[in-house]
């Protein structure tokens, strides 16, 4: 059961996806821009496609998300999960058990630990002297 254009959401970290799948030609738009004008690596663009060549429907779909927050890698992370939900919302039978396989439906959900008071950041100590 193959639906026309699906809306879902992805999170890494700060960084939060707002993806919409229709089916087309395999253009991915983030923010009005092309995917690779976008993400200046081509780790992140990678990590982006994985969904797709993992259910073996690279360019079949058209792909616009926007996304806020974060960093490069936070946001082309959030974006994965998106496309990931969005293509179990397209065809689940057939996608959600390659993509469970591959770890791509599992939000990744470590986040920053908070500074504490009396300490430089979360973990990370003023230098202690004795006298």
């Amino acid at each position: 059961m193959e639906k026309n254009n699906i809306s879902t959401s992805g999170r890494r970290k700060t960084a939060v996806a707002r993806v919409f799948l229709t089916s087309g030609t395999g253009k991915i738009e983030i923010n009005g821009k092309e995917a690779s004008k976008y993400f200046p690596t081509t780790a992140q663009l990678y990590d982006i496609n994985l969904p797709f060549s993992v259910c073996n429907c690279a360019g079949q779909y058209d792909v616009k998300a926007n996304i806020k927050g974060g960093g490069f890698n936070g946001q082309a992370n959030a974006l994965r999960l998106g496309i990931a939900k969005a293509l179990v919302d397209m065809n689940a039978e057939e996608n959600k058990p390659l993509l469970r396989s591959n770890e791509l439906l599992t939000r990744d959900s470590r986040m920053v630990e908070r500074k504490k008071p009396g300490m430089k950041k979360a973990r990370k100590r003023f230098q202690f002297s004795k006298r």
